[in-house]
């Protein structure tokens, strides 16, 4: 009873006052405990409990693998995993409730192998799975999974629906998410408020803000999610001045802006430049949030660097109590785009300092960076860290390797990390291409610009007015050998 009204002191004493205790006593309070979000009492109470020689039921192992899944333990998560095993434990709520500790912790091949195993599965189930999936990015495993589910004859229900558009935005899946638009409509979905938003978000990643505004619009109920939703979706569309009228108008009816409408809306003021709009928002994020969250930190760094505002930028940077490398970023590609070259390099010291990773993004600021100053040394020494890190077959880096050595007059080691490249895009081409054309070397550019077309890559007019600039008119013939495609 002392449990159901949230009095948990009342409900301890009780407990505490048991002449005996059986499992079932124990799990209620734990089960106090977790349902208020008092984990550590919780755990605690577990350890206690084991220590009694008890041993847990389903509801005991269910509750407790909850809170692992909460706190991310998953250590003690695959122990009592394994202790359920040993027992013998199983039914379908405890099943589920092993899904989703795997998969809050991330480990998705353990949850398959639990799934797999699973000898009944209904809609919580295969919902859990499908969930997981498209939180981690596992986009088609997603489709995969709804169609297994349908063809085994389970219907989804709203909290599937939900999940599969989610990854359907998310691998800008337009004809898919429209198909599964037309079941939301049939089975009258849409009028759940979270079905309807994922509606809004599909479409706005897609690239359909118009389709996305008129679901918006249609939306007989709305709440923050749905409104932060359609301004990132403007904003995510470069559409920064409809994001902040959207604001406003969020504003005067009094609706509650989280988190993640303030990282929108400073997105959409960066891409306008709107430092005035983007200052007043700031004022509000003083007056309402943490100082600590460390999105609405990031996001405020990359407007005024977007903005210009140096200094307003590394204020805001000085005072986050825990920088992430999302936040190091934004600062460190801000400095670069900003032209100040040596205080990106400085920040990114300051972040290895204090033991923050960079990342593909960190990495290519640096190194534009150290090509903007000509920096060889330290453009090698950077580049020697990538070596160790997961970054060096990033594309993006891979490019930026190459714009450095060559702006620095290394051909050679600009040649070398091109060729070692897993893959490439039209910037990496362009930038060995535009290296060779403006140091003289016309019969190594025309050679790349020719493997450049035979690979089926578009060579844009900014490659060929280059080339054309640099190596003087020639005559482009496709059907001879690279050696031969310049003819005076």
């Amino acid at each position: 009873m002392y449990v159901k009204f949230g009095d948990l002191v009342a409900a301890r004493k009780v407990f505490d006052d048991m002449s005996e205790r059986n499992v079932v006593s124990w799990t209620a309070m734990l089960n106090g405990y977790h349902r208020h979000g008092v984990d550590y009492e919780a755990l605690r109470l577990f350890i206690e409990f084991v220590n009694n020689g008890f041993r847990g039921n389903v509801q005991t192992y269910a509750c407790v693998l909850n809170l692992c899944g909460r706190s991310f333990d998953n250590e003690l998560g695959r122990q009592l995993h394994a202790c359920v095993i040993k027992s013998r434990l199983s039914n379908l709520i405890l099943d589920c409730t092993i899904l989703q500790f795997y998969s809050r912790c991330g480990d998705l091949d353990s949850a398959y192998e639990v799934f797999d195993r699973m000898q009944e599965r209904d809609v919580i189930a295969w919902t859990t799975m499908i969930t997981a999936c498209s939180q981690h990015g596992r986009g088609y495993d997603t489709f995969a999974m709804l169609s297994q589910m349908l063809y085994d004859g389970v219907d989804p229900n709203e909290f599937t629906v939900c999940s599969v558009l989610n990854a359907c935005g998310e691998e800008k899946e337009l004809i898919f998410g429209e198909q599964l638009h037309n079941i939301v409509i049939k089975k009258a979905y849409d009028l759940d408020v979270y079905v309807a938003t994922s509606l809004v978000d599909l479409y706005a990643k897609c690239g359909k803000i118009e389709k996305s505004r008129t679901i918006f619009d249609g939306m007989r109920r709305k709440n923050v999610i749905t409104w932060s939703t359609i301004i990132a979706g403007y904003a995510r569309n470069g559409l920064g001045g409809e994001a902040i009228s959207l604001f406003r108008t969020m504003k005067r009816l009094k609706m509650f802006a989280n988190s993640l409408t303030m990282v929108s809306i400073l997105r959409a003021c960066g891409l306008i430049r709107s430092v005035s709009t983007g200052k007043e928002v700031h004022a509000q994020i003083f007056k309402n949030f943490s100082p600590s969250n460390i999105f609405v930190g990031s996001a405020l760094v990359w407007l005024y660097c977007k903005c210009g505002d140096y200094a307003s930028a590394s204020k805001v940077l000085e005072y986050l109590p825990d920088k992430d490398v999302v936040s190091w970023t934004a600062m460190i590609s801000g400095c670069a785009w900003l032209g100040h070259e040596y205080e990106a390099l400085e920040y990114l010291k300051e972040m290895l300092s204090k033991g923050v990773e960079p990342n593909p993004f960190t990495y290519s600021s640096v190194l534009k960076a150290c090509a903007k100053l000509e920096n060889i040394n330290q453009g090698k020494l950077i580049h020697s860290s990538i070596n160790k890190s997961p970054a060096l077959s990033n594309v993006f880096v891979g490019s930026a390797l190459v714009h450095m050595y060559s702006k620095c007059g290394h051909l050679s080691e600009a040649a070398q990390v091109f060729e070692s490249m897993p893959e490439r895009n039209l910037v990496s081409w362009k930038a060995m291409i535009v290296a060779y054309a403006k140091n003289g070397q016309c019969g190594e550019a025309l050679k790349l610009v020719y493997r450049m077309q035979a690979e089926g890559i578009g060579v844009d007019d900014y490659i060929l007015s280059t080339v054309l600039t640099a190596c003087g008119d020639f005559k482009w013939n496709n059907e001879s050998s690279s050696e031969h495609c310049l003819q005076s």
